[in-house]
Protein backbone atom coordinates (compact mmCIF):
# COMPACT_ATOMS: atom_id res chain seq x y z
CA UNK A 1 0.00 0.00 0.00
CA UNK A 2 1.23 3.04 -0.60
CA UNK A 3 0.49 6.59 1.37
CA UNK A 4 -1.01 9.92 -0.10
CA UNK A 5 0.20 12.46 2.38
CA UNK A 6 -1.88 15.57 2.56
CA UNK A 7 -0.91 19.12 3.63
CA UNK A 8 1.63 17.14 5.84
CA UNK A 9 -0.48 15.99 8.48
CA UNK A 10 -2.78 13.61 6.68
CA UNK A 11 -1.90 10.24 5.66
CA UNK A 12 -4.21 7.95 3.48
CA UNK A 13 -3.08 4.33 2.21
CA UNK A 14 -4.35 3.55 -0.83
CA UNK A 15 -3.15 0.34 -3.46
CA UNK A 16 0.15 1.63 -5.32
CA UNK A 17 -1.72 1.17 -8.67
CA UNK A 18 -4.30 3.10 -7.71
CA UNK A 19 -2.48 5.90 -6.26
CA UNK A 20 -0.52 6.28 -9.18
CA UNK A 21 -3.56 6.98 -11.25
CA UNK A 22 -4.82 9.23 -8.80
CA UNK A 23 -1.45 11.02 -8.82
CA UNK A 24 -1.68 11.78 -12.63
CA UNK A 25 -6.00 13.19 -12.44
CA UNK A 26 -4.91 14.68 -8.91
CA UNK A 27 -1.39 16.48 -10.30
CA UNK A 28 -3.23 17.69 -13.72
CA UNK A 29 -6.07 19.34 -12.06
CA UNK A 30 -3.74 21.38 -9.43
CA UNK A 31 -1.35 22.54 -12.80
CA UNK A 32 -4.96 23.89 -14.28
CA UNK A 33 -4.84 25.36 -10.28
CA UNK A 34 -8.34 23.62 -9.62
CA UNK A 35 -9.16 22.84 -5.77
CA UNK A 36 -11.80 20.00 -5.38
CA UNK A 37 -12.85 17.43 -3.24
CA UNK A 38 -11.12 13.90 -3.21
CA UNK A 39 -13.56 11.05 -1.47
CA UNK A 40 -12.53 7.35 -1.18
CA UNK A 41 -14.60 4.32 0.39
CA UNK A 42 -12.50 2.82 3.63
CA UNK A 43 -12.00 -0.44 4.67
CA UNK A 44 -14.88 -0.09 7.21
CA UNK A 45 -17.07 0.74 4.21
CA UNK A 46 -17.12 4.14 5.17
CA UNK A 47 -16.53 7.33 3.10
CA UNK A 48 -13.92 9.49 3.78
CA UNK A 49 -13.41 13.22 1.86
CA UNK A 50 -10.95 15.75 1.68
CA UNK A 51 -10.90 19.03 -0.10
CA UNK A 52 -7.33 19.65 -2.52
CA UNK A 53 -6.49 22.70 -3.13
CA UNK A 54 -2.95 24.38 -4.82
CA UNK A 55 -1.55 25.28 -1.95
CA UNK A 56 -1.68 22.51 -0.12
CA UNK A 57 1.12 19.70 -0.36
CA UNK A 58 0.67 16.44 -1.15
CA UNK A 59 3.69 13.54 -0.95
CA UNK A 60 2.87 10.34 -3.08
CA UNK A 61 5.22 7.23 -0.87
CA UNK A 62 5.27 4.05 -3.07
CA UNK A 63 5.53 0.93 -1.52
CA UNK A 64 7.64 -0.03 -4.27
CA UNK A 65 9.94 1.03 -6.97
CA UNK A 66 7.69 -0.60 -9.58
CA UNK A 67 6.06 1.92 -11.69
CA UNK A 68 2.48 0.64 -12.76
CA UNK A 69 1.50 0.46 -16.39
CA UNK A 70 -1.00 2.96 -16.65
CA UNK A 71 -4.84 2.02 -17.63
CA UNK A 72 -5.94 5.30 -20.01
CA UNK A 73 -9.55 4.24 -19.23
CA UNK A 74 -9.20 4.73 -16.05
CA UNK A 75 -7.41 7.90 -16.27
CA UNK A 76 -10.11 9.24 -18.48
CA UNK A 77 -12.88 7.86 -15.64
CA UNK A 78 -11.53 9.53 -12.97
CA UNK A 79 -11.11 12.95 -14.58
CA UNK A 80 -14.51 13.34 -16.11
CA UNK A 81 -15.42 12.48 -12.86
CA UNK A 82 -13.51 14.87 -10.82
CA UNK A 83 -15.11 17.61 -12.60
CA UNK A 84 -18.68 16.56 -10.79
CA UNK A 85 -19.80 18.69 -7.82
CA UNK A 86 -19.00 15.87 -5.41
CA UNK A 87 -15.57 16.01 -7.04
CA UNK A 88 -12.67 13.01 -7.41
CA UNK A 89 -14.05 9.51 -6.51
CA UNK A 90 -11.81 6.70 -6.78
CA UNK A 91 -13.63 4.32 -8.79
CA UNK A 92 -12.99 0.90 -9.47
CA UNK A 93 -10.18 0.30 -12.61
CA UNK A 94 -12.36 -0.27 -16.06
CA UNK A 95 -11.00 -3.76 -17.61
CA UNK A 96 -9.85 -2.40 -21.18
CA UNK A 97 -11.41 -3.90 -24.21
CA UNK A 98 -8.88 -6.15 -25.60
CA UNK A 99 -9.58 -4.36 -29.34
CA UNK A 100 -7.83 -1.38 -27.96
CA UNK A 101 -4.63 -2.96 -26.52
CA UNK A 102 -1.73 -2.60 -29.04
CA UNK A 103 -1.01 -5.07 -31.85
CA UNK A 104 0.83 -8.18 -30.19
CA UNK A 105 -0.29 -7.84 -26.70
CA UNK A 106 -2.17 -9.95 -24.73
CA UNK A 107 -5.65 -9.94 -24.34
CA UNK A 108 -5.50 -10.60 -19.91
CA UNK A 109 -3.31 -7.29 -20.06
CA UNK A 110 -5.51 -4.99 -18.39
CA UNK A 111 -3.11 -2.01 -18.80
CA UNK A 112 -3.06 0.25 -21.55
CA UNK A 113 0.36 1.06 -22.83
CA UNK A 114 0.13 4.43 -24.30
CA UNK A 115 2.64 6.74 -22.57
CA UNK A 116 1.07 9.20 -20.25
CA UNK A 117 2.11 12.55 -19.44
CA UNK A 118 6.05 12.68 -19.42
CA UNK A 119 7.59 12.64 -15.64
CA UNK A 120 4.20 11.99 -14.23
CA UNK A 121 5.47 9.16 -12.08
Amino acid sequence: MGTLTYNGSRSIEFDDRALAHLQIVIGAKLRRNEAFYLSWSGADDGRSTIWIHPTHSLTYDYLTNDKPALNRAWIDRLTECSFRPSGLVLLPEPEIDPAMLPDGAPATDRAAREPVGAGSH
